[in-house]
């Protein structure tokens, strides 16, 4: 689908000399548009709320079993990934990383750091608590050109 839509908007007819009628000839020239992308752009505030839908179906009313957590976080990866998959986002890299841990009443930090086009790519996070686990789920869309 996008290899013809790039071929058709990337490139343009023009005429090598103005002054003749009877000239056909013509150069190809190619041309970038910055902004095709937007069509199917991600949008974090759209990804958050569909993080947010999955983990508090997920985990609601689940209490932290340290066996299970590990399959948890893969299987709410998986979904996370299926989700945002049916929203159109066929250009992007999606990285979803879910960490899911006990709730202890302690402090818990988290960064990421990443070298990305900031016209192009971004991140979306959800944090859920209740009384015996945590849970951050972080989506990273990478644009593929």
């Amino acid at each position: 689908m996008w290899n013809g839509l790039l071929d058709i908007v990337n490139k343009r007819q023009i005429p090598l000399s103005d002054k003749s009628e009877k000239n056909t000839e013509t150069s190809v020239e190619n041309r970038f548009i910055s902004c095709i992308f937007c069509v199917f752009r991600f949008r974090p505030a759209v990804v958050s709320s569909c993080i947010r839908e999955l983990v508090r179906e997920q985990l609601g009313g689940e209490s932290y079993d340290s066996e299970r957590s590990a399959e948890t976080a893969q299987t709410l990866s998986k979904r996370i990934t299926d989700r945002l998959k049916e929203l159109g986002l066929d250009r992007y890299k999606l990285v979803v990383q879910v960490v899911i841990g006990e709730q202890r009443g302690e402090g818990v930090q988290m960064a990421s750091r990443c070298f990305w086009d900031a016209d192009t790519d971004s991140c979306a996070k959800d944090v859920y608590m209740n009384d015996s686990l945590f849970c951050v789920a972080a989506v990273f869309g990478i644009y593929h050109y």
